[in-house]
């Protein structure tokens, strides 16, 4: 595996995670349809060195949690990343809610899913426009206090809102898609490299019209003996030393392609073409 990133105060982890959201139902919604091969290829992620995990309440919702205890508990080495703040009215359908005594119930209820006395990571899914963010992250602050979550982590923010958070509580990571053609979280990515906050990028390995015949991420992946999904990762890890990719899958072949990706260098030609190309 590449390089390592510690989070907060927790054991480093190797800089290429994995996402599990699509290891439920379509939509994001109910169980998968073989629920031993999704524990199957949690497993072979394990195995092959990754020991970061990123799931969430809502991914089902339970769903998700539930797989990664059935396959990796008790979690030895493992640092599992869970996330509230989103709740489920359907297959699609995704709504804010940051009031402090959910956030708490869902943390309770993590903790209990999950099989474990501290989660490692604990996100905010989504601030709840609805409730005053300073409730929201004084939860957080709360919550570590108390020793329930380990590290605090936020998604789907702005540099201000990481720092209004900051001042609650130490923000560990942030998680905002990021990726070859959706680079909107720039200014956050600058910020979290400054001030060694872990980077989660989610939808990571997205690259459209760049991976088709003749675009640049098809012509380095052709030059390199590598696959586009290869190089779009590979690109995310050599833009930050606090990037921490989680691509999700249900296949074991593709787990064991995304993992591969630590192991591709990109030269120089490589990186420039692929930093002009968005």
């Amino acid at each position: 595996m590449t390089s390592t990133f510690r989070i907060g105060d927790g054991p480093a982890v190797n800089r290429l995670g994995f996402g599990t959201m699509q290891l439920t139902g379509p939509g994001v919604w109910g169980p998968p349809a073989d629920p031993d091969a999704a524990v199957a290829v949690l497993r072979r992620a394990a195995e092959l060195g990754t020991d970061l995990f990123d799931t969430a309440d809502s991914y089902g919702p339970e769903v998700a949690e539930d797989l990664l205890r059935r396959a990796l508990h008790p979690f030895s080495g493992i640092t599992v990343a869970t996330k509230a703040g989103l709740l489920r009215t359907g297959p699609g359908e995704w709504h804010p809610c940051g009031r402090p005594e959910y956030l708490r119930q869902q943390c309770e209820l993590s903790l209990r899913r999950l099989g474990v006395e501290r989660i490692d990571l604990f996100q905010l899914h989504r601030v709840d426009p609805a409730v005053p963010a300073d409730e929201q992250f004084g939860l957080l602050a709360e919550l570590h206090a108390e020793g329930k979550v380990a590290a605090v982590g936020l998604s789907e923010v702005g540099v201000e809102q990481i720092e209004q958070a900051g001042r609650a509580v130490d923000v560990a990571t942030v998680q905002n898609r990021y990726n070859l053609v959706d680079r909107a979280s720039d200014d956050v990515l600058r910020y979290c490299t400054e001030h060694g906050i872990g980077f989660l990028p989610w939808f990571p390995i997205a690259s459209g019209r760049l991976a088709e015949p003749g675009g640049p991420v098809a012509d380095t992946a052709q030059r390199l003996g590598a696959t586009t999904a290869q190089v779009a990762l590979a690109w995310l890890l050599h833009r930050s030393s606090v990037m921490l990719p989680i691509p999700g899958t249900s296949s074991l072949a593709h787990v064991e392609e995304n993992v591969r990706a630590a192991e591709l260098t990109l030269d120089e030609e490589a990186v420039d073409k692929l930093d002009a190309a968005a």
